[in-house]
């Protein structure tokens, strides 16, 4: 399976995932901590992440899939959402809220 198959499978697998540096409980940015403190700020403590610091083919691959340069990426069932200043903005308008509403955490 090619890295762009594999990242087709997380984001359409999982309601909710985050390709950031580091993991939730310890990321390895600052752009990475504030996108992980919006999704928690949104009542949605537990998300797939993919910890792009320990994958390079899926850091170079995602910026190819969703023809976006940085990291974190959010992407909210199979869609991608945008990084860290578009959550942020989303969040501050309540839009990324309703865009989370009534998603579970992953198994």
């Amino acid at each position: 399976m090619d890295v762009q198959e594999i990242i087709r499978e997380q984001v359409t697998g999982h309601p909710v995932v985050l390709y950031m540096k580091g993991t939730p409980r310890a990321p390895m940015c600052g752009f990475s901590a504030t996108a992980v403190q919006i999704l928690q700020a949104c009542n949605l403590p537990l998300f797939f992440s993919v910890n792009v610091l320990e994958e390079p083919a899926i850091r170079e691959g995602i910026k190819a899939f969703s023809d976006w340069p940085t990291i974190p990426q959010l992407y909210v069932r199979g869609e991608f959402v945008g990084g860290c200043d578009i959550m942020r903005e989303m969040y501050q308008s309540g839009e990324l809220q309703q865009l989370l509403e009534g998603l579970a955490a992953p198994d």
